[in-house]
């Protein structure tokens, strides 16, 4: 019963937040790459799209804020697997190109229990399609590891201890696909961690994350970003 009480909260959210994503003209190509109003791109699942929190607490938009780059599109949605945004992303028909591009995936399918295999597979395809949203530049692309959700006060009763196990073996798939990639792996999951007990670091459903918690992503992330571009 606490499975599937947790699982409605994953997938009952479901608001999926696709920005305008007009498709570029002919011979157009990324912007001069300045850093100051940079195009960005975030694709992600329920941490990306921000659930339980307002748009501007969301950790791609408070650095994009932060590091004076273009307001983020963002492609993302709660309960979202790997294999899941991939398919999302293809719908969407974005041709776009950015100067940077952020990924943050894998909980879903640890909490699906999905192999972790199939993971890294889906995973090693979303960095080459980041990539070629980034003009086919890796240097371009970032990616954020994945929360220990086990942590947070609605898990409490969970089996901690193996959440941890397998999201740390997730994550350990992602950076080695992003060391073989050429891609930047920003590890926030200790901060996940340090939350623990601060209710102020998670949102009013005590599953995902606040502003708080995710204004601290952001500081994590804005000078691999900003090294990114220069």
């Amino acid at each position: 019963m606490r499975l599937l009480i947790i699982l409605a909260f994953l997938f009952s959210f479901g608001c999926t937040e696709k920005s305008p994503l007009p498709a570029a003209g002919p011979g157009s190509g990324p912007t001069a790459p300045t850093g100051s109003g940079a195009s960005f791109l975030s694709l992600g699942d329920s941490y990306t799209i921000g659930q339980g929190v307002p748009q501007a607490d969301r950790w791609s938009v408070q650095l994009a804020r932060t590091a004076g780059f273009a307001s983020p599109d963002i492609i993302a949605r709660t309960g979202w697997t790997s294999g899941e945004l991939q398919q999302a992303i293809r719908e969407a028909n974005n041709t776009r190109t950015y100067e940077l591009v952020s990924l943050q995936i894998g909980v879903n399918n640890q909490f699906r229990n999905l192999p972790l295999a199939t993971y890294r597979t889906e995973f090693r395809q979303l960095l080459q399609t980041a990539t070629t949203f980034a003009g086919n530049r890796p240097g371009r692309v970032f990616v954020l590891s994945i929360p220990d959700w086990g942590r947070s006060p609605y898990a409490q009763s969970s089996d901690q201890a193996r959440i941890a196990r397998e999201i740390d073996q997730f994550n350990g798939a992602a950076r080695e696909e992003c060391q073989r990639a050429g891609v930047a792996f920003v590890d926030i999951t200790d901060l996940t961690r340090a939350a623990t007990g601060d209710v102020s670091q998670f949102a009013p459903d005590g599953l995902h994350y606040s502003g708080k918690q995710m204004q601290q992503w952001a500081q994590r992330a804005l000078p691999v970003a900003q090294g990114l571009l220069k």
